[in-house]
């Protein structure tokens, strides 16, 4: 990686970080169009984002960024390009080697030391990329997930029986990361107790360049190394096993396609497992509360007609965009938009933008819970690379959101949201609320 990156891993983060820092009182229509920077983190954590995207579909849906901390790269932000660049993975890659599916992320000729590289299928073009995805698909499919419904439907009734009442508390924190947490203990078969260990990487995944964390991404590489550390005694313990245990890791350690890889492709995955089952859902548990505060009407429909509770979580995901881009690399060159991109470029398709596209969505902006076409939103991604466990956060969320509309008359966001700063995950960290019983 060049040092013009800002994932340079011995670079200090505080420095990136002075280097690229948006002021808070600066707004995106400040900047001249080709200044503007819209995978910059700093625009996500002020909230600003939406405006970001409302500014590029207006004036350039397939906009060139030449100068920032990633390097130069497109950012494609209408909805049907968004689609096309996802289903055309022959035109754009996905590959680690080819830059991978991250901002920030520079085509390679040979990988760099294990510790900065760490492959994993959903940055893997085919035929790797079918062959590891379906070892780990059986965990996903109908039946299994039906089985796991009613341990879930326990736990978050355990977890919202257990909010304190009659005070404040931090939604993300009590139920969002404690569902989600529980959740992956149980696909990975570890104790529950370790839970906290989980989220704990998923969250390092996304702080590496924050200097309030990590001095160096080094260092937050090195914290991520000891998530391996944990998993490859039961790697080998299930390896081992002569009949194969009925959780991810035994399907990673059991597969023909991934039964030898390398520690670091090993972790990769895992971290690839952890991050997936991690973030969406439990940063659309989050909106949701959020949303239906900020839209009370929607709020009423809901307390009116619980069955739309099925059509409202993909509402709550199209309107979260907990996934907000994802990078592709051209492997030619090609007219999009009406700009012509070459061969090696970098290109983020935004799925935050095309889920606010008001040539697709009505009304794009608001959350209404009964929206015709809110299943056609982009945040699991098209093609090859689509989210293997989505059917899995729609179970959570409608779950959770059956159990909360038996308990609470209103769960009422009573202070100012934090926002993650990062342009990869759409996260919110810290949401104040109060619960009414019923």
């Amino acid at each position: 990686m060049s040092e013009e990156s800002g994932f340079e891993p011995r670079i200090s983060n505080a420095e990136v970080k002075a280097r690229w820092r948006i002021d808070a009182s600066e707004h995106p229509d400040d900047r001249p169009l080709a200044e503007l920077n819209p995978g910059h983190g700093d625009w996500f954590e002020q909230n600003k984002a939406l405006a970001v995207f409302d500014r590029l579909r207006r004036e350039a849906p397939v906009h060139r960024t030449q100068d920032s901390q990633f390097g130069a790269y497109w950012s494609v932000s209408s909805y049907d390009d968004v689609k096309y660049v996802d289903t055309h993975h022959h035109i754009f890659s996905s590959d680690i080697m080819n830059g991978g599916i991250r901002l920030g992320g520079q085509p390679l000729t040979e990988p760099p030391p294990d510790l900065f590289h760490l492959p994993m299928f959903i940055m893997q073009d085919q035929p790797v990329h079918d062959e590891q995805r379906k070892v780990v698909a059986p965990m996903f499919t109908p039946t299994r997930l039906a089985a796991m419904g009613e341990e879930i439907r326990q736990r978050a009734g355990e977890i919202l029986d257990n909010l304190p009442r009659g005070e404040t508390f931090n939604w993300v924190r009590e139920v969002s990361v404690d569902l989600t947490g529980r959740t992956l203990a149980t696909l990975f078969d570890v104790p529950q107790e370790d839970r906290h260990k989980l989220i704990h990487w998923s969250d390092t995944v996304e702080r590496i360049g924050d200097p309030d964390y990590f001095e160096t991404p080094a260092e937050g590489f090195a914290e991520i190394w000891k998530c391996f550390e944990y998993f490859n005694g039961i790697w080998q313990e299930r390896q081992a096993a002569k009949v194969p245990g009925d959780d991810l890791i035994s399907f990673l350690a059991h597969g023909e396609a991934t039964k030898n890889m390398a520690p670091n492709e090993f972790l990769g995955n895992v971290l690839l497992l952890i991050v997936g089952g991690n973030d969406t859902t439990r940063n659309s548990i989050t909106a949701g509360v959020q949303a239906l505060n900020r839209y009370p009407e929607e709020y009423d429909k809901l307390k009116a007609d619980a069955s739309l509770i099925p059509h409202m979580v993909s509402e709550i995901i199209r309107w979260q965009s907990p996934v907000a881009h994802m990078c592709r690399t051209a492997m030619q060159d090609v007219e999009l938009g009406g700009q012509q991109i070459k061969k090696w470029d970098k290109v983020a398709i935004w799925y935050l933008s095309g889920n606010r596209d008001a040539g697709h969505f009505a009304d794009a902006d608001r959350l209404i819970i009964d929206r015709d076409n809110a299943r056609s939103h982009l945040s699991f991604g098209f093609g090859i690379h689509r989210c293997l466990g989505n059917r899995l956060a729609e179970l959570q969320l409608r779950i959770l959101w059956e159990e909360i509309m038996k308990r609470f008359k209103h769960v009422e966001v009573v202070g100012e949201a934090r926002y993650l700063n990062s342009s990869f995950i759409r996260g919110i960290t810290e949401l104040p609320v109060r619960v009414h019983d019923r």
